[in-house]
């Protein structure tokens, strides 16, 4: 049977409003949306049209309701700049990571969530040096988020979307959590947005995720406090004169100028003078946009490994599409950034049982 949930989710994935997919299928709205809510079943010829407009295989309209994500459901990094298409096809792009997610979990034993509930912590730097101590981080910083993530049973997901307007989200699904962060930013940003997101699945784990500009800046405030531990900040840099120490620095933490300044200004250590002086330096020197002594990409532990292991038994990416009746493009866009380069392995054996370390 023709599904038309999978309809509106492939329409949304191309950004397009229903009156605009009526357009381009030369047909009224009114069909469009008796077609999205199952009054009419569609001829062949038009099953034909849809997929060729949308750029979906035919196979996928016809396919199971796939677990839908809304904009109650997901904690934004930003929503106050991306429009309701953008956040849409974000949303649709969660959910078909969610396809992707249950293939590779019925074929892979991947690691346990172990992030726990700290949403009655009212201080969002204690709930941050809490899952430090929980995890046995101590006040070392952090070489890879999303190797973190992954290693405690986080299925993170990249957000190909070509946009700076879709910052990062985060949600949980049958008490797994997903990230999902967009590779069109910067490392360090991507950094930041990872550890947010963590924030907002620790301090916002009950019911609907918080919205709004208090559970933006609790999430902020975790993620500086855990990327840049106080004892660690304060021991590397306790007296700081010139924008030039934060540049040189930085990268113990792996995050941007812009965000050292603020976790020092925080922690007293650059005064409101000084900090606003460094905010108006970066501006002038360009920092914001073109940050100094960047870093490279995080990788993806867990997707290196999943897309070897199929590639040793010769299932290529394409061929995982094929059987998820998913756009190349689109399975693509999900570990977009996360993989790296990888060759050809050896064949393997067995189960893999998949473990970030």
């Amino acid at each position: 049977m023709f599904n038309p949930q999978r309809l509106s989710l492939a329409r949304k994935r191309r950004r397009l409003s229903s009156k605009g997919f009526a357009e381009l299928i030369g047909m009224s709205p009114v069909t469009v949306t008796r077609l999205e809510k199952a009054n009419n079943e569609p001829e062949p010829e038009t099953v034909d049209l849809i997929a060729k407009k949308l750029g979906f295989p035919r196979e996928f309209f016809f396919g199971d309701e796939v677990d839908s994500l809304d904009k109650d459901s997901a904690s934004f990094r930003s929503l106050t700049s991306m429009t309701a298409r953008e956040r849409d096809a974000a949303l649709a792009s969660g959910s078909l990571a969610y396809l992707l997610s249950d293939y590779v979990s019925k074929r892979f034993n991947l690691p346990e969530p172990q992030l726990i509930d700290l949403s009655h912590e009212r201080d969002p730097a204690a709930a941050a040096r809490t899952l430090r101590q929980v995890w046995a981080l101590g006040e070392q910083p952090i070489s890879s988020m999303i190797k973190l993530l992954e290693a405690k049973g986080v299925r993170v997901f990249s957000l190909a979307e070509n946009t700076k307007n879709v910052d990062a989200f985060s949600c949980w699904r049958n008490a797994v959590p997903y990230v999902f962060l967009n590779t069109f930013k910067s490392a360090e940003r991507s950094r930041l947005d990872a550890a947010h997101e963590l924030g907002h699945l620790v301090l916002h784990k009950h019911g609907a995720p918080r919205q709004g500009r208090d559970a933006e800046m609790e999430a902020n405030n975790f993620a500086s406090s855990f990327l840049m531990p106080m004892a660690d900040v304060k021991s590397h840099l306790p007296f700081v004169g010139r924008l030039d120490q934060l540049v040189a620095t930085k990268k113990r933490w792996g995050v941007s100028v812009s965000a050292l300044a603020y976790r020092l200004h925080k922690l007293g250590i650059l005064s409101d003078w000084q900090y606003r002086t460094f905010c108006i330096q970066i501006n002038q020197r360009g920092y914001r946009t073109d940050e100094p002594n960047g870093l490279p990409r995080e990788e993806s532990v867990i997707w290196k490994k999943v897309f070897t292991e199929l590639w040793s038994d010769r299932i290529s990416k394409q061929q995982v599409a094929a059987d998820l009746f998913l756009p190349a493009d689109e399975l693509e866009n999900l570990v977009f950034g996360l993989t790296g380069s990888m060759a050809p392995p050896e064949r393997a054996r067995g189960r893999p049982n998949l473990k970030a370390v």
